[in-house]
C-alpha cells in the first residue's frame, strides 16, 4: 500500500472517529429580559376573593442544555419595594413590616441547583426561597414553553411558565392569618422570557 492510500485512509478513519463521537454537552447562560418578566402572586382576603399582586421588578439568570436538559444555577431575585396590587394604600401596607418590610429586606431570592424533568418540556425545580431574612424550601413546577431565535431580534430566546406556593407565616409574616383576614398560602405565578448568552 503507498503512502498516499495510507494517508486516505487515515484521514477517513478520523473523519468517521469525529462523526460517530458524541460531542460534549455544554450548558449555556441564560439571563432573565426584565421587560419580559412577572412575578405575580394570589392572596386571599377576608374569605371574599383573591387579591392579584405583582412585582414590578425583578431579575434573574440560570444555564440550560437543551441537549440533556440539564438545568442549574437558577437564581431569580425580586425587589421587594416594587410590590403592586393596584391600590397605592395596600401597596403601602405590603411594603410595611406587617408583611415584605421591604425597607430592611428589599430582595426576595429564589435559587436552585438543579431541576428534575418530568415531561418532555416540563421540569420540577426544587428550590429555596429567601424571604425576611429567611431561607425556606420551595418547588417550583416549570414548562419551557418555547425556545429559538426571536422573530423580533434574533437573540436565543427561552420562555418559561413557573407555578408554586409557600405559607407566608413560615417566613414569620404573620398578620391577619389567625383571625382568617389575609391567607397564608401565598401561590406563585412566574412568567419570563431569558435571552440565550
Amino acid at each position: 500500500m503507498n503512502a498516499s492510500v495510507i494517508r486516505t485512509t487515515g484521514l477517513l478513519a478520523l473523519c468517521l472517529a469525529a462523526i460517530s463521537t458524541p460531542a460534549k454537552a455544554e450548558p449555556a447562560n441564560y439571563e432573565l429580559d426584565p421587560n419580559h418578566i412577572t412575578v405575580a402572586f394570589l392572596v386571599d382576603h377576608l374569605g371574599y376573593a383573591k387579591v392579584l399582586g405583582m412585582f414590578r421588578a425583578a431579575r434573574g439568570s440560570f444555564s440550560f442544555d437543551e441537549a440533556t436538559a440539564a438545568l442549574g444555577n437558577v437564581r431569580i431575585e425580586v425587589d421587594t419595594q416594587s410590590v403592586f396590587s393596584n391600590y397605592a394604600s395596600r401597596d403601602r401596607h405590603l411594603k410595611s413590616a406587617d408583611f415584605l418590610n421591604s425597607t430592611q429586606f428589599p430582595r426576595m431570592v429564589f435559587t436552585a441547583a438543579g431541576a428534575k424533568r418530568t415531561g418532555d418540556r416540563t421540569f420540577e425545580i426544587p428550590g429555596q426561597l429567601e424571604l425576611l431574612g429567611k431561607s425556606q424550601p420551595l418547588t417550583l413546577n416549570a414548562t419551557c414553553n418555547k425556545s429559538g431565535p426571536s422573530p423580533i431580534d434574533k437573540v436565543y430566546t427561552m420562555g418559561v411558565s413557573a407555578r408554586g406556593s409557600f405559607k407566608r407565616s413560615s417566613y414569620g409574616m404573620n398578620y391577619g392569618v389567625d383571625n382568617g383576614w389575609v391567607g397564608d398560602e401565598i401561590p406563585l405565578i412566574i412568567e419570563f422570557e431569558a435571552q440565550r448568552k
